[in-house]
C-alpha cells in the first residue's frame, strides 16, 4: 500500500535491537556475499529496479471515441518515467505521442506537497505523466506533468502550455472539451482552452479549509480522490469545502536532517474529530455558491459525488459507524436533497466508487449492494425504486468495465473463484457470459470497453505468463497487442493453488525450485489478512518475490481466511469487532490442513511475514501464538488501532468510546504484556509514513523492551508506507530473508 516519496537524500537503514534492561542484545551475523548465489543477488536487484517487473508494460489504457486508437502510458524497462504512446487499432502500429523530457526541456520534476500526498493516497509510484484526459469527442488530450497543464490537439500534434498558475492539483477537462478546471492553493481554478486564460472558480480556500480537493479518510479508505466536479451542460461546478481545523494534528520530521524542522498534517485518529465537509455548488463564472443541503449530522461522511450525463447530481453519505447510506438526488438550484435509497447493514457497507451510474436518459441508476449475501447490481428505477438485478449474487462481481447506454450491455471484471477474474457480459433479464478471447487456463483478467462495446482491451495473466495487453472487437476477436518493453523474470514460479480444509480456504503454495519430494522444509506464511484484499491469485507476477524465498530452502504459503473479501457478505464480515481472533486462528488452521496434504510443511518450523495489515497480523502470530509461529517480520504495522484513522477501523471496531473491548483484544500491546516468549520478531518501518505513523513501531518497541522481550527494529529513514527506492527495496528482503534463515533453519 502506498508508494516512495521523491526524497533527495540516499537511504539510510538503523537497526535497533531491544530487549530486557541489562542484557546485550547482539545483531545476528551478516550474510556474507559468498552464501548467496550470485544469481539470487541479480534477481532481487533486477525485481526492485524494473518495480516488479511491471516497467514497461502499458497502463492508464484509454479508447478513443471512435474506436480507431487506444492511448496509454508506458516507461522503459528499468526507469518509472511514464510517456504518452497511441495504438492505431487498423494498421497495429504504435507511435510516442508525448514524453516528459519533450516539456521539461532539461528541467526537473518538482510535486507540490498535496500533490505527492494525493499520489501516496492513490497509490502511485511512477513518475512523468501519471495520469492524461480525453474530451468526449476524442479531438484533445489534457496532458498534467510537474504541476503544469499541457492541451494536446490530436489531429496535428500541437502541444501548449495552458496560461495555469504553479501546484495545479486534480485536472480534469469539461464535458464539452473546452474548458479544464483544477485546484491549486485551496481553490478551483479553470482555463478557457481557447482564450488560454485561468480565472478563478472558488474564494476563499485556506490550508485548514480546503476548496476542491478530497480530505485525507476520503481518498485513503473511501476511494474518492476527488473534491470538485463537473456539471454535464459545463456551466457549474460541485465542490467540497473541507475543514480541517478540528482535526488532530500529526507531526512528522525527517530525523536524519532535523535543521529541516518538520511538518504537520490533519489526521483523524479513531474516535476523534473528523473533517468537517460540504458540498457547494456554484457557476463556473464565479459567483455564491449553494449549499447541499442533507442531515450532516446523522451522516457525517460525504463518500460519494456523482453528476452524470442524464441524472441528477447525486451524492452518498454514510453515518460514522457506516452501518447505513443514503444515496441523495440534489437540486443544485436551491441545494435540496431528496432520498433516492436508504441502505443498512448491522456489520458496515463497503462502498464501490463506480456507482450510482446513472442512465443517459434519465430513466435510473446501477446501484452495488451486498444486501443479499455476496456482491450484486441493480437497476433502480430514477425514483430509487428497485427494478430488477442485473448482476446477481453468487457471480463475483468486482469492478464494472463498461455499461453500454444503446443496448443496455453491462460489462463487468470479476469470476465466483475469488482466486481468477475475467470479463463478462450481461444484458437485463439474461445471464452474464465470458467474453470470449481464446485463452484457456486459470488466469486473471479485466477489460475496458469502449462507449459503444465495440472494442476492447483486455489485460491478462495466469501462473506461467506476466501481464499483457489485448486489443479485441466486442466479440471478442483478438485485433493486436499493446506493445510491451518489459524485462521478463528468469524463472517461472513453481507454485499450485488449492482450497484446504473443512472452510475450504483458499491457499497457495509456493516450493523451490530444486524441491525434492519427502524432506521436510520450514514454512513462511505470506500474509495481508485484512478486510480489503486477498493474496491468493493465478497470478505469475504476485508469486515471483515468494518463488526467490522458497528457493533458499522454504515452503511459502498465502491464506485467504475469514474476513478477506470476494466471498460471501458473511465471511467478510467476521472480523467485526475482532481483529486478533479469527484471522489468526484461520492462517494457522490452513497451514495445518495444507499439511496433511502435503507433508514436505515442517510445522515445527513456521516463520510469518507481511505489511501494512500484514504486518499487524505478522507480530501478533508471534505474541499471540509464540507455538505455532517461531519467527516473524512485520512491516509498516499498526499497534494500537486507536492511533489509526476513523473511517477504515470505526467500520470494522466500532467507535472505542463504545466498544473499548474491540480495540483492547485487537491492540497489540496487550499481547507484548502477556507472560512468556515471543517468537523471533522483526520489524520494520518509514519514519516518513503517513499512513501508519512510525510511532506505531515505536510503541511495541518499547512495550516489548519494558515486558523484556527481545526484538529488532529496523527504520527505513525517509521512507514512506511502502518502499520503492530499488536499493532499499533489496536491502529490506535481503534482511528479511536473513531473519528467517537465523531462526527457522
Amino acid at each position: 500500500m502506498g508508494f516512495q516519496r521523491r526524497i533527495p537524500q540516499v537511504l539510510a537503514a538503523v537497526l535497533l535491537f531491544a530487549g530486557a534492561p541489562g542484557l546485550a542484545q547482539q545483531p545476528p551475523p551478516p550474510v556474507a556475499a559468498s552464501a548467496r548465489k550470485q544469481s539470487d543477488t541479480a534477481f532481487l536487484r533486477q525485481l526492485a529496479e524494473t518495480r516488479h517487473f511491471m516497467n514497461g508494460r502499458p497502463v492508464g489504457v484509454r479508447i478513443t471515441p471512435d474506436e480507431q486508437s487506444v492511448l496509454f502510458l508506458r516507461t522503459s524497462p528499468t526507469s518509472n518515467v511514464q510517456m504518452l504512446y497511441a495504438f492505431d487499432v487498423a494498421s497495429g502500429q504504435t507511435r510516442e505521442l508525448l514524453t516528459p523530457e519533450a516539456l521539461l526541456k532539461g528541467a526537473e520534476e518538482t510535486l507540490s506537497p498535496e500533490e505527492k500526498a494525493r499520489r501516496e493516497r492513490m497509490r502511485v509510484s511512477a513518475s512523468g505523466f501519471t495520469s492524461f484526459g480525453l474530451s468526449e469527442d476524442g479531438t484533445r488530450l489534457l496532458v498534467p506533468l510537474s504541476g503544469r497543464l499541457y492541451a494536446v490537439d490530436r489531429a496535428t500534434g500541437k502541444t501548449t502550455e495552458l496560461k495555469a498558475g504553479p501546484g495545479v492539483i486534480d485536472p480534469r477537462l469539461s464535458p464539452d472539451g473546452k474548458q479544464v478546471a483544477y485546484v491549486r492553493g485551496h481553490d478551483v481554478y479553470r482555463v478557457d482552452l481557447k482564450a488560454n486564460q485561468e480565472k478563478r472558480v472558488t474564494q476563499g480556500g485556506t490550508a485548514e479549509k480546503t476548496h476542491g480537493l478530497a480530505e485525507f479518510v476520503a481518498q485513503e479508505e473511501m476511494g474518492r480522490f476527488s473534491g470538485y466536479w463537473w456539471s454535464p451542460d459545463a456551466k457549474s461546478i460541485a465542490y467540497t469545502e473541507s475543514d480541517t481545523s478540528e482535526v488532530e494534528k500529526l507531526t512528522l520530521a525527517d530525523m536524519m536532517h532535523p535543521e529541516q524542522g518538520a511538518q504537520t498534517f490533519p489526521y483523524p485518529r479513531a474516535g476523534k474529530a473528523n473533517a468537517k465537509v460540504r458540498l457547494g455548488v456554484t457557476p463556473i463564472t464565479g459567483g455564491k455558491t449553494v449549499w447541499a443541503q442533507w442531515d450532516a449530522r446523522k451522516y457525517p461522511y460525504l463518500a460519494t459525488v456523482k453528476w452524470d450525463k442524464g441524472g441528477p447530481l447525486t451524492l452518498v453519505v454514510q453515518n460514522r459507524l457506516q452501518t447505513e447510506v443514503q444515496v441523495l438526488a440534489v437540486d443544485p438550484a436551491t441545494g435540496k436533497t431528496r432520498v433516492l435509497l436508504t441502505e443498512q447493514d448491522k456489520a458496515w457497507i463497503n462502498l464501490q466508487q463506480q456507482f450510482p451510474l446513472w442512465l443517459e436518459d434519465g430513466s435510473g441508476f446501477l446501484w452495488y449492494t451486498e444486501r443479499n449475501g455476496a456482491a450484486e447490481v441493480e437497476l433502480r428505477k430514477a425514483t430509487g425504486e428497485l427494478d430488477r438485478s442485473l448482476v446477481k449474487p453468487g457471480a463475483g462481481f468486482r469492478n464494472l468495465a463498461r455499461f453500454v447506454q444503446s443496448d443496455k450491455t453491462l460489462f463487468f471484471s470479476g469470476d465466483p473463484n475469488p482466486t481468477e477474474m475475467h470479463l463478462w457480459r450481461v444484458k437485463a433479464g439474461g445471464a452474464p457470459e465470458r467474453v470470449a478471447t481464446g485463452s484457456t487456463g486459470p488466469s486473471i483478467e479485466f477489460g475496458m470497453v469502449s462507449n459503444t462495446g465495440g472494442l476492447m482491451v483486455l489485460s491478462s495473466q495466469g501462473p506461467k505468463s506476466m501481464p499483457r495487453s489485448f486489443v479485441l472487437k466486442g466479440d471478442g476477436t483478438k485485433l493486436g497487442e499493446l506493445p510491451e518493453v518489459a524485462q521478463e523474470p528468469g524463472f517461472t514460479p513453481n507454485f499450485e493453488v488449492r482450497q484446504v480444509g473443512a472452510r475450504k480456504f483458499w491457499t497457495s503454495l509456493v516450493k523451490p525450485r530444486d524441491f525434492k519430494p519427502g524432506t521436510k522444509l520450514p514454512v513462511i506464511v505470506d500474509i495481508y489478512g485484512g478486510p480489503i484484499t486477498t493474496v491468493v491469485g493465478q497470478s505469475m507476477a504476485s508469486h515471483l518475490l515468494d518463488q526467490w524465498m522458497a528457493d533458499q530452502g522454504f515452503l511459502v504459503v498465502k491464506v485467504d481466511g475469514r474476513g478477506t473479501p470476494l466471498r460471501t457478505s458473511e465471511w467478510n464480515r467476521a472480523v467485526k469487532h475482532d481483529f486478533a481472533t479469527i484471522t489468526l486462528d484461520d492462517q494457522i488452521e490452513a497451514v495445518q490442513a495444507l499439511a496433511k496434504e502435503v507433508p514436505e510443511l515442517d510445522l515445527q518450523r513456521v516463520g510469518i511475514t507481511g505489511w501494512s495489515f500484514g504486518g499487524y497480523m505478522s507480530a501478533l502470530a508471534v505474541m499471540k501464538r509464540p507455538d505455532f509461529f517461531k519467527a516473524a517480520v512485520a512491516g509498516a504495522l499498526v499497534t494500537d488501532w486507536r492511533d489509526y484513522d476513523t473511517h477504515a477501523t470505526e467500520r470494522y471496531l466500532g467507535l472505542p468510546d463504545e466498544t473499548p473491548q474491540a480495540y483492547e483484544v485487537s491492540n497489540l500491546l496487550t499481547y507484548a504484556k502477556k507472560e512468556g516468549p515471543i517468537g523471533a520478531l522483526l520489524m520494520l518501518h518509514g519514519t516518513a509514513d503517513d499512513n501508519v505513523y512510525f510511532f506505531h513501531a515505536l510503541k511495541l518497541s518499547d512495550a516489548l523492551f519494558r515486558a523484556g522481550k527481545p526484538h529488532q527494529l529496523l527504520l527505513l529513514s525517509g521512507l514512506t508506507h511502502m518502499v520503492m527506492e530499488p536499493l532499499a527495496t533489496q536491502r529490506v528482503y535481503e534482511r528479511v530473508m536473513a531473519h528467517f534463515q537465523q531462526n527457522l533453519k
